[in-house]
């Protein structure tokens, strides 16, 4: 059976959370683990699990020369990978390393397409369980979360915490220094380790961990895994926990490595600067990037995820603008990349950068 032929095949219908990383899209999770007792290590590698991964990989790759070679066997492959799984004889592959500018340079891994299903087929059983523990603003790689949703909320908080307008909301913005390349492997595996009671699935999620090496012993975690984002936020949760019930932050919001404070008392913002770096320093073994730490008042212009945000409204940042207008000549005025870049501006003040867009739009006409 070629694989376009089983594409038609009826199976629940799948989003690639991969696909829609940094908006947060709906899709349909798999399994619903709602306890540690059914966190099941035949479920994972069931041929039907890795099936209904193949349905969720496959959205936005289909043309993709190497998915188009694994699914003219797919049902071969799959078997082949179920067996391996059952009998302990799975091992992870090397990884293709590219560079990407977004806007800022970016080292990506990409996994072959047999490690990639397993990572969906791990990610559809897992991320349902754990998702339930984290906090609510935690906003990276989450159904129904996204930066569209930090954004809203990061102004929220700030509106709560100026009285209206009628105090001064200060804000404290950190950032973490080399975030994926820093995470230790051993670290996060005692976290998995805590949550996850079946050794199976450890040595599972273990052997996706220490397929990875950035260089320094037992460090990293590559951008490219689907796998990467949901062990991240089990990662960060240890100080979002922190954040929440010792520094008891009223307004705080994290996505994926960037995060804010807002506070009326600045002193109170300064004195958890120490407190924020000794956690990460000595329970995860990261670092606050040293240029990337600040405490603003809102009304002077926050920069939190791509955008400035002032007391009455926001605006995109210079970096994003020139990135946006590059990406849509490269692309001659493609119409999916316009209407995607209309609906980021929608969500601030860019009227004139608008009108930008569709003047470049109808020069490429």
């Amino acid at each position: 059976m070629q694989f376009w032929q089983f594409s038609m095949v009826r199976m629940p219908e799948q989003i690639s959370l991969f696909d829609s990383l940094q908006d947060g899209e709906h899709f349909s999770a798999g399994g619903d683990l709602r306890s540690l007792s059914v966190h099941i290590y035949q479920d994972i590698i069931s041929v039907e699990n890795l099936l209904a991964a193949w349905q969720e990989f496959l959205r936005g790759k289909r043309k993709k020369h190497d998915v188009q070679e694994f699914g003219h066997n797919l049902m071969d492959n799959v078997l082949e990978l179920h067996r391996d799984l059952k009998n302990k004889m799975y091992t992870h592959g090397a990884y293709e390393a590219f560079n990407i500018s977004d806007p800022k340079p970016r080292n990506i891994h990409k996994a072959s397409v047999r490690d990639r299903l397993l990572h969906h087929a791990i990610h559809r059983k897992l991320y349902p369980y754990f998702d339930k523990k984290f906090i609510s603003d935690s906003y990276s790689c989450r159904v129904g979360k996204g930066t569209h949703k930090a954004l809203d909320q990061f102004r929220a908080y700030a509106y709560r915490a100026n009285k209206n307008h009628t105090k001064t909301c200060w804000v404290l913005k950190c950032d973490i220094r080399k975030f994926f390349a820093s995470v230790d492997q051993k670290i996060l595996m005692d976290i998995v380790a805590r949550h996850i009671h079946n050794s199976d699935i450890v040595w599972l999620i273990n052997q996706i961990v220490s397929s990875f090496n950035s260089g320094t012993s037992r460090k990293g975690l590559p951008l490219g895994n689907l796998t990467s984002q949901l062990l991240v936020n089990i990662y960060m949760n240890e100080f979002d926990q922190f954040v929440k019930h010792k520094l008891k932050a009223k307004y705080y919001i994290r996505y994926a490595d960037d995060f804010v404070f807002l506070s009326r008392d600045k002193r109170w913002l300064a004195s958890l600067i120490p407190r924020i770096a000794d956690f990460l320093d000595t329970k995860l073994s990261l670092s606050l990037h040293p240029d990337k730490v600040y405490i603003k008042s809102f009304a002077s212009g926050v920069d939190f995820l791509g955008w400035v945000h002032f007391t009455d409204h926001r605006v995109l940042r210079t970096a994003a603008k020139r990135k946006m207008l590059r990406v849509i000549e490269e692309k001659k005025g493609k119409e999916e990349t316009v209407q995607s870049y209309l609906g980021l501006l929608s969500h601030g003040n860019a009227e004139k950068l608008r009108m930008k867009v569709e003047r470049v739009v109808g020069e490429e006409l």
